[in-house]
């Protein structure tokens, strides 16, 4: 019984290197070219968290000149949910709309792509705690709207020279 697995995992390895199988974070994958992407977005508080999320994100190297230009732009919209007795919320829901769109520095058909990322916050009854909630939820927002273009940007960059 033992061979046989054995011999199973050497045939699909070899299947996998003859169909041009590359690994998305290998040497020569898309996660070395990430790290060459400026990322620019709209000059307010959530441009600026979805920036710095995405630099994280992309792993940016400013020691090399960038190959690609980012530019994003945020759109963000909160619904209140929920009411409480005297008619205020009791929780919001916090959706933000990014569109992105990926230049070549040298000139070329630029990518472009929208991902949109929704969450939720409670309605706080002291001032202080209504921001904090508020802010958090804009942190999560551009962590997972930069996690979605990161992914988008990945799909897309293999196939690209």
């Amino acid at each position: 019984m033992r061979p046989l697995p054995a011999g199973l995992v050497a045939l699909m390895g070899l299947a996998l290197a003859g169909c041009g199988f590359t690994p998305l974070y290998g040497e020569a994958g898309v996660g070395s070219s990430l790290s060459r992407i400026a990322v620019t977005t709209q000059d307010d508080r959530l441009g600026y968290r979805v920036r710095e999320q995405l630099e994280d994100a992309l792993g940016r190297d400013a020691g090399q000149a960038p190959l690609w230009r980012l530019e994003t732009t945020v759109e963000q919209s909160r619904r209140p949910l929920g009411r409480r007795i005297d008619d205020t919320a009791t929780r919001y829901e916090l959706t933000v709309r990014g569109s992105w769109t990926l230049t070549p520095v040298d000139g070329g058909l630029p990518l472009s792509g929208v991902e949109t990322v929704t969450t939720t916050y409670a309605a706080a009854d002291q001032p202080y705690a209504a921001i904090a909630a508020q802010q958090d939820s804009e942190e999560r927002v551009a962590a997972e709207l930069a996690r979605r273009i990161r992914l988008d940007l990945m799909r897309a960059l293999p196939d690209r020279p």
